[in-house]
């Protein structure tokens, strides 16, 4: 029953973030046109804004799918890691490359008057209003996932993200069409913080994952809790953990077990104790170490 939910929440986080990938790829091509035909540079920053968002929707959807992999040789905990490094990098990426070259673009435009530089305002308002509207899609998605998994969470900040970005694109598009041309390196710097900060978040979190991140405590509780259900377990200490993938737990624990007890007993209070770690957390993996009392 509890694997076949699992695989009911792996196949909904899948289907939101496809339809995210298509939907933001349309959205790129559709936004990068419209600024061609413009000049409008808020719609530039909203460009490369969605290039960054397919970036992390194809590394997210990948890592969704590469999580089913079985563990090998080489990996013997699985790759839940991968989609840690190919985070890291991008959030490195957008940071140098794409937020840093809109301020470039954005800040000097701040003291320069260029009267007339804006055109077809009324189509960029409209593709801002269709994204908007098109981005609803995979965030309704994934908000009707009772259960999501870790990349779909991702994925659900980033849709907010991004409605945020177009709403203050939306809001400079507005003072623009107003008589106010300031308004759209403005936004456009609104835009490029937007980018800077979703990039440091996701370096901040998966650094830590990488670095070997501990669970947090009421995780730790839960394996000491089922640990010290098993009948013979007399108690535990020495415990630790660290996330070996997005929900992928490696614990290393000691129990303590009666003194003089034959081995086959001690190892078949062990096996029961990893078996019950597994019933209420299937991806936990547990190395346990037993203690006479």
């Amino acid at each position: 029953m509890q694997e076949g939910r699992q695989v009911m929440k792996a196949s909904e986080d899948l289907s939101g973030l496809k339809l995210s990938v298509a939907v933001y790829i349309a959205v790129f091509a559709l936004k990068l046109a419209v600024f061609f035909v413009s000049g409008v540079m808020v719609l530039l920053a909203e460009a490369l804004h969605t290039l960054s968002d397919i970036i992390i929707s194809v590394f997210l959807l990948a890592a969704s799918v590469w999580s089913r992999k079985q563990p090998d040789a080489f990996h013997m905990y699985g790759h839940g890691r991968a989609q840690n490094v190919a985070a890291l990098v991008a959030a490195t990426l957008f940071i140098s490359v794409t937020s840093l070259r809109l301020y470039e673009e954005a800040i000097p435009r701040l003291w320069r008057e260029a009267p007339g530089e804006h055109r077809n305002l009324y189509l960029v308002l409209g593709v801002i209003v269709f994204s908007m509207i098109l981005a609803c899609a995979p965030l309704l998605q994934l908000l009707k996932s009772k259960a999501r998994g870790a990349a779909a969470k991702a994925q659900l900040m980033e849709l907010v993200n991004d409605q945020l970005g177009l709403l203050a694109a939306l809001l400079g598009t507005l003072f623009v069409m107003g008589g106010y041309p300031i308004a759209d390196p403005l936004a456009a710097i609104v835009v490029a913080t937007i980018i800077a900060m979703n990039a440091a978040g996701l370096m901040r979190d998966n650094w830590s994952f990488l670095m070997g991140r501990s669970p947090d405590a009421d995780v730790l509780a839960e394996i000491e809790h089922r640990a010290r259900s098993v009948e013979g377990v007399l108690g535990v200490h020495s415990m630790r953990a660290e996330y070996v993938g997005q929900e992928t737990v490696c614990a290393g624990l000691h129990i303590v077990v009666k003194r003089g007890l034959a081995i086959e007993q001690a190892d078949r209070i062990a096996e029961q104790v990893s078996h019950r770690l597994r019933e209420g957390m299937p991806r936990c993996e547990a190395v346990i170490h037993m203690d006479p009392s």
